[in-house]
């Protein structure tokens, strides 16, 4: 741990300087989504959540504002791995060795997370709710006409959220290792917890069971794998704690 402390200021410039960097990222992934757009924008044309129906430009420029949000969306993805280590690398000074490795590590794990939930979205979540849908408006003698725009703006509604929603292990361990959460806490909330979820399979996805509880199992499993993480993340620090030298836990409860 540094001990030794910043002024305000110099806490400003750091911080300045990480967001310079970041944005200077940010510029050269978004040269990289300006050349990566176009196919990624005809694989969503054509993959099999798409099939069912043939993708329309309803105005003039619909092209290039899908166009744009597409790049965008990639250089957004691709500057993330750079915004969490620039994170890492502006609150690292006030951590000891151990907290820096340990905080350093949840990176890779964020990340593998952000695309697992990404995934599940995709491959899983939206076909059913593309089926349904196709379905229901069979039904109904209704002829589907669906707009590029409105189907590339509805894939990222339904998949962004759930990456972010699978960071909820990597939340809670760090939660705990800052002392705000404990395993019994999440154990004596966990009903309310279960509402909670149950709610929010209820609002993603279309009204049939089968849909929501092909998303609330794995809400389910990642809030019992967060409350495992927390279990272990607690009982690490506790014996850590006892283990430091008494002049270390003074400056770490200061």
């Amino acid at each position: 741990m540094n001990t030794k402390k910043m002024p305000v200021t110099g806490h400003i410039q750091e911080l300045r300087k990480r967001l310079i960097t970041v944005l200077i990222f940010f510029l050269f992934a978004l040269v990289v989504g300006f050349f990566t757009a176009k196919p990624v924008i005809r694989y969503l044309q054509h993959a099999k959540n798409a099939g069912m129906f043939t993708m329309n430009a309803f105005r003039v420029t619909d092209p290039i504002k899908v166009f744009m949000e597409v790049s965008v969306v990639i250089a957004c993805l691709l500057t993330l791995p750079v915004i969490l280590y620039q994170l890492w690398a502006f609150i690292s000074p006030g951590l000891y060795e151990k907290e820096k490795k340990l905080t350093l590590s949840y990176i890779p794990v964020s990340i593998l997370l952000f695309i697992a939930g990404v995934s599940f979205s995709y491959f899983v979540l939206c076909p059913l709710m593309v089926k349904f849908m196709m379905g229901l408006s069979n039904e109904m003698g209704i002829r589907a006409v669906i707009g590029i725009r409105e189907y590339i703006q509805f894939l990222l509604e339904i998949t962004l959220p759930f990456g972010f929603v699978f960071q909820m292990p990597v939340v809670v361990l760090f939660l705990t290792r800052l002392g705000i959460i404990t395993p019994r806490l999440l154990k004596k909330v966990r009903k309310y917890a279960y509402l909670a979820l149950i709610a929010a399979a209820g609002i993603i996805t279309p009204p049939d069971v089968f849909s929501q509880l092909i998303t609330f199992v794995p809400l389910v499993l990642l809030y019992e794998a967060s409350t495992l993480i927390s279990k272990m993340a607690y009982r690490n620090a506790k014996k850590a704690a006892k283990e430091m030298p008494m002049d270390e836990q003074t400056i770490a409860s200061e």
